[in-house]
């Protein structure tokens, strides 16, 4: 007998082992994973904006179809979705990048209607099986179009579904939602933009490609955050900006109130980008436990859903709430840096970008969007002329064309004989084949003829269109105004180029006693510019402004008070209302050179909301001297200031309907009076004649009006002033002409001196005779030489040198002037700093 081993054993398994540099295998491994890591998932695409998983999760939930217009879903449905169909990884990272994009203290613009609590900046979303989402209709503009053709599709993980490779983005995402993550060597973080702002920007690149960085920040000034705050300096910003790398302060928006009678503190309404209530709260109980922060007596959070964030900080008596806001600053984070490091993928790569750089390569993919989609649009067109074409061949010839598909044997003999009888090619044969007998109509053959007509004038439009690269930009420039008409909204942000308060640099530690938070009580100015702007000016030793060391070349004053930086001051508005403040929250003008550039816009500072209403005076609470006020309808008011109250928002008069204040300064009874009308009447009395009434009083007869004249300007003369006063007067372009030409009116200065005074409610005297055409001034202005023009955006005009005639018309203007206000200083000839 014969033996044989098993054929196991024949074929025993033999084991491989195979000798492997370690250093060569870790480098291999460590490159494919930072490769993983920097495209697939970290960094955002510099054309939509959007990381993979970001990008996956709103294609999916177009295809899903869950748009605005229809319900909301789990959002565990669309993490499985996504999962299962385009991300191969855990639910956790998907959800939380849904998250992200829903919630709007996050995005400037969210794209994600997220329905249920998806969390706070304290606190983490609840679970995809209790939360809903649905796309928001911004979301809607950035997949727009994906089945026409504009994008590149590549397939998903395991090639059985296609997905886009980058979005179309009808407005630019990356700028105005910001980006952050961090990958392997590299991170990236970017600031939201507003989106108005970014498409003003994109808009003017496009129809100026040579356009500088200066060109381009004069549209986008700096970040927008969607929690507003402020921002304060404004240079890493333009570093960042040119660069892409940067950085720039955050600083809370705070104002300080009366809590109760005898105690002030800090409310906190606006905190910088990302940061939580909760964290502040922790901060200052961290600080005061320390004793690195002294003088706060409590923190109260009163915030809510329908009114939103607010703090108060409550201060101990005998403590300056300015200096602990100060404080504040410095040791918690009321104020945050935030450093901006543009890092995004452009062209399969990494790379740090500039704005303009940003602004280049998203305008690039939207021209490539806009040409794909017109190419893809016109071969549409041509294939169903073709077609309409072919159907219009066979309804002519249709007796006919019935005979020969009944005589045929099958469809593809009666396809070939339609084919040379008729010239069509095998699509329209085909086509006609199908032709359901209703459309054999005489009424079908209308339709089809002008479906023809509008098909072959669509052919020629996108011809037209595809054959200019004129034509492509103005059609790209058109849309991301669309877009931005839909979907931008104002600036939330506050920037400033000086701080309201100096706050040091951190990291002091040594202990804060209450004589270091005291600041003095020093005699200051605060200015109110023509344009707006508002801030304060320290005085002298001597209680007077610095002298300036060369001319302001930006802006007059329309209204100045003197007070103390701790004391109250009033800013009157049109609407009767008065905004109370404290003159040491009010940024300081470095020197008094371009003092009035330095300000903050009044509107913003008191965050006036309402249409139509603006600041139209100044006056220091708590004074003996009178405020005096007139209102567009004649009516004249002076009201004691001490005598409001402590509420933060005060009434200076009770306005009939239709009725606005026109100005309003302080008036001792030795001032002059001063009211100009729209029909060129001046008059003036001693403000004696008014006598002072309540806050809620509606006032006395100032100036008898003629009918359609409305008072347009009103001012107070002190005393020591009369006799270097002088009256300004623009009158509005002739009519007739000003649809044809360039011309800007006519101006008269005049003295004061020349008008005689009358009494109150009297009708005034001519202050300017009007030339062939003019019927009415646009402006004016009383008060002590000299007298400082400004044209609507501030810029500096001139006035006719020397003194008119009381009566006298007035000379052209070379350029057209919105307003007058009295000079800085006291010095306002040019020379040398």
């Amino acid at each position: 007998m014969s033996t044989s081993t098993e054929s196991g054993n024949q074929h025993r398994d033999v084991e491989r082992i195979d000798d492997v540099d370690v250093s060569t295998e870790m480098r291999g491994s460590f490159l494919e994973y930072a490769y993983s890591v920097i495209y697939s998932r970290a960094l955002p695409d510099a054309r939509d904006g959007l990381k993979p998983v970001q990008r996956r999760i709103l294609f999916q939930m177009t295809e899903m179809g869950l748009r605005p217009d229809r319900g909301h879903v789990k959002s565990a449905r669309v993490v499985g979705d996504v999962m299962g169909k385009l991300h191969p990884h855990g639910d956790t990272a998907i959800y939380d990048a849904l998250v992200r994009l829903a919630q709007w203290f996050t995005l400037r613009v969210p794209l994600v209607d997220g329905h249920g609590n998806f969390g706070s900046l304290d606190d983490g979303p609840a679970a995809a099986r209790y939360t809903e989402a649905r796309l928001e209709a911004s979301a809607l503009a950035l997949t727009d179009s994906l089945d026409e053709d504009v994008v590149d599709f590549v397939p998903n993980y395991d090639n059985s579904l296609q997905q886009p490779e980058v979005l179309p983005a009808a407005w630019p995402n990356l700028l105005v939602n910001g980006a952050s993550g961090i990958a392997v060597g590299m991170a990236t973080n970017m600031a939201p933009h507003n989106l108005g702002e970014v498409v003003s920007a994109a808009r003017h690149l496009l129809a100026n490609p040579e356009a500088s960085l200066d060109d381009l920040m004069a549209h986008v000034p700096g970040p927008d955050l969607p929690a507003g705050a402020r921002i304060v300096g404004l240079e890493g910003i333009r570093d960042a900006y040119e660069t892409g790398r940067g950085s720039f302060r955050m600083r809370a928006t705070t104002q300080i109130e009366s809590v109760t009678a005898r105690r002030k503190g800090i409310v906190v309404t606006e905190l910088p980008y990302l940061v939580g209530p909760e964290k502040v709260i922790d901060k200052i109980k961290q600080g005061v436990q320390s004793k690195k922060l002294a003088g706060i007596s409590d923190v109260i959070d009163l915030t809510d859903r329908k009114h939103g964030l607010k703090l108060v900080i409550e201060i101990k008596t005998g403590f300056a709430p300015e200096a602990v806001l100060e404080q504040l600053y410095r040791h918690t984070p009321l104020e945050e840096s935030f450093h901006i490091n543009n890092v995004a993928l452009v062209d399969g790569g990494p790379r740090t970008l500039g704005l303009k750089e940003l602004l280049q390569v998203y305008l690039d993919h939207r021209l490539s969007v806009v040409r794909r989609r017109s190419e893809f649009r016109l071969g549409k067109r041509r294939d169903r002329l073709h077609l309409v074409e072919g159907l219009l061949i066979a309804i002519l010839d249709i007796d006919e064309v019935i005979q020969i598909i009944r005589s045929s044997d099958d469809s593809e003999e009666a396809r070939g004989r339609l084919m040379l009888v008729f010239d069509l090619s095998e699509i329209q044969a085909e086509y006609i084949l199908e032709l359901r007998l209703r459309r054999l109509t005489k009424f079908s053959r209308i339709e089809l003829e002008g479906e023809a007509d509008n098909l072959r004038r669509e052919i020629a439009a996108l011809e037209e269109l595809l054959a200019s690269p004129t034509l492509l930009r103005e059609q790209v420039s058109r849309e991301l105004e669309a877009a931005a008409d839909e979907f931008a909204t104002p600036r939330r942000t506050l920037l400033l180029t000086e701080g309201a308060v100096e706050a040091p640099v951190r990291g002091a530690s040594k202990l804060v006693t209450p004589d270091a938070l005291q600041i003095p009580d020093a005699p200051t100015r605060v200015l109110l510019s023509a344009t707006g702007r508002i801030l304060r000016i320290d005085l002298d030793e001597s209680g007077q402004l610095p002298r300036p060391r060369r001319r302001s070349k930006h802006d007059a004053v329309a209204a100045d008070v003197e007070a103390s930086t701790q004391g109250d001051i009033g800013a009157v508005t049109n609407l009767g209302r008065v905004y109370r403040m404290t003159a040491a929250s009010l940024p300081v003008a470095p020197a008094a050179s371009a003092l009035l550039s330095a300000g903050v816009s009044a509107r913003e500072y008191f965050n006036i909301t309402e249409k139509g209403e603006r600041i139209v005076g100044l006056v220091a609470l708590g004074a003996e001297v009178p405020l005096a006020l007139a209102t567009r309808d004649g009516v004249v008011k002076r009201v004691n200031p001490a005598e409001w109250g402590r509420a933060h928002e005060l009434s200076a008069i009770n306005l009939k309907p239709g009725d606005e204040v026109v100005g309003a300064a302080r008036a001792s009874d030795d001032d002059t009076l001063v009211f100009v009308t729209s029909d060129a009447q001046l008059l003036h009395y001693s403000a004696s004649l008014v006598r002072p009434q309540g806050a809620n009083a509606g006032g006395m007869a100032g100036v008898k009006l003629a009918s359609q004249a409305r008072v347009i300007a009103f001012n107070v003369v002190a005393a020591a002033d009369i006799a270097d006063a002088v009256v300004v007067t623009i009158a509005e372009p002739p009519s007739d002409e000003a649809l044809f030409s360039d011309v800007n009116g006519s101006a008269k200065t005049s003295a004061l001196g020349e008008f005689p005074a009358k009494g109150r409610a009297t009708g005034g005297v001519r202050a300017q005779r009007f030339v062939r055409g003019e019927s009415r001034l646009a402006t004016a202005w009383v008060g002590a030489a000299p007298a400082r023009a400004n044209a609507k955006d501030g810029a500096i005009r001139e006035l006719p040198e020397g003194l008119a005639k009381r009566d006298a018309s007035g000379v052209q203007l070379d350029s057209a002037v919105a307003w007058v206000g009295h000079a800085i200083g006291d010095d306002t000839s040019d020379t040398e700093s």
